[in-house]
């Protein structure tokens, strides 16, 4: 009775805390998530000899312990927020070490671990994390100036932008080098060294569209106007025949002709049968979230709070306004999962991972402090 009492007592606490608009507006993506991946994957795993709900399953199991993280995640106070963070990074890297040598190689990339019941993507659990760590070291080195936090967290951004480029994961890559940019100008960093900073970068694109062959080929293709790529026309199409109020649940005929409409493309699929309301639904609890987010954040006080939940909604924006910008050519291919409503456990865990960091530190119990 008392342990019952107990925890009555935590999750009225938790309830009362937790910013339940950004709660509602992520379980309205997981929602929507899950019908889709319903109605878009069976046309996959059927063209590639599995059970028709096999993605299906799956995606649900994972959505159910993406739901379990996120909300034991959100309990955490933000020490023990740091702890984790450090220690996941510390077992991100190590991965993301192993893989270059026990990864199987896809699409000219080595990025994946093949654990036999499930394929892990060590860069994407490696992303909150390692903007959770630099925050940390950030904030410290702004408390105390003998503190070398700007040294370790530039050093800790070259280690990892190292083995994503020998993956190679350019996409990941430019991803990290934004958000690691945007963490370091909040703490403080100067417009001129930001400047050296974003040169560098522009250089670093360069030597990347000059030595990857499959990144030249993406540019290219992009800068084409007469060449969209067999998918990206293929997504053209779904929109345009979805109209405003789309075909209809299950309807849609582009999950048929796109091999990757239930991960990379499945804006597309939504696009097609559930029309353009919809859409524009789906881009505004994206907006919602993120603007939400940093609403939250504005009058913090706490430097390493603004700076980890920052990096968390700075790298979920930029992934859905990629991935929704591929399926429209507003820019050039890669392999990006819209959060939480594409397929791939990796992808779902690790966003879960990072939205639940991002309640925790926003819980109204650390306003008073």
């Amino acid at each position: 009775m008392k342990t019952d009492r107990t925890e009555r007592t935590l999750l009225k606490k938790w309830w009362r805390t937790v910013d339940s608009y950004l709660l509602f507006a992520v379980m309205s993506l997981i929602i929507i998530g899950g019908l889709m991946v319903t109605t878009a994957s069976p046309a996959v795993a059927e063209r590639i000899g599995l059970d028709s709900f096999y993605f299906t399953i799956r995606q649900f199991a994972y959505l159910a312990v993406g739901g379990a993280l996120i909300f034991g995640i959100s309990l955490l106070d933000p020490k023990m927020i740091r702890r984790m963070a450090v220690l996941g990074f510390i077992c991100g890297m190590f991965l993301m070490v192993a893989v270059l040598f026990l990864g199987a190689e896809i699409k000219g990339s080595t990025r994946w671990l093949n654990l036999g019941f499930f394929s892990l993507q060590p860069s994407e659990f490696l992303k909150p994390f390692f903007y959770v760590t630099v925050a940390w070291m950030f904030s410290e080195r702004l408390k105390d100036e003998s503190f070398p936090g700007f040294i370790i967290a530039i050093i800790l951004y070259i280690a990892v932008v190292s083995l994503l480029v020998l993956q190679p994961d350019i996409g990941t890559t430019i991803i990290i080098t934004c958000v690691w940019m945007g963490q370091f100008f909040l703490a403080g960093l100067p417009i001129m060294l930001l400047a050296v900073f974003a040169l560098i970068a522009i250089v670093g694109g360069v030597f990347a569209y000059l030595v990857f062959d499959h990144v030249a080929a993406r540019i290219d293709k992009f800068l084409d106007p007469s060449a969209s790529g067999y998918q990206v026309s293929k997504s053209l199409e779904a929109f345009s025949s979805g109209g405003l109020m789309g075909k209809g649940p299950g309807e849609g005929s582009v999950k048929a002709n796109i091999p990757d409409s239930h991960t990379d493309f499945i804006f597309a699929v939504i696009g097609e049968e559930m029309g353009l309301f919809v859409v524009l639904i789906v881009i505004g609890i994206f907006a919602f979230i993120t603007i939400r987010g940093f609403l939250k954040i504005y009058e913090r006080k706490d430097l390493f709070i603004v700076l980890a939940s920052a990096g968390i909604l700075m790298n979920f924006a930029m992934q859905a306004i990629i991935n929704m910008g591929v399926t429209l050519k507003l820019m050039p291919t890669k392999g990006m999962t819209l959060p939480f409503i594409s397929y791939g456990g990796s992808s779902v865990l690790a966003t879960s991972i990072a939205i639940g960091v991002l309640l925790a530190l926003t819980r109204k119990r650390y306003e008073s402090k």
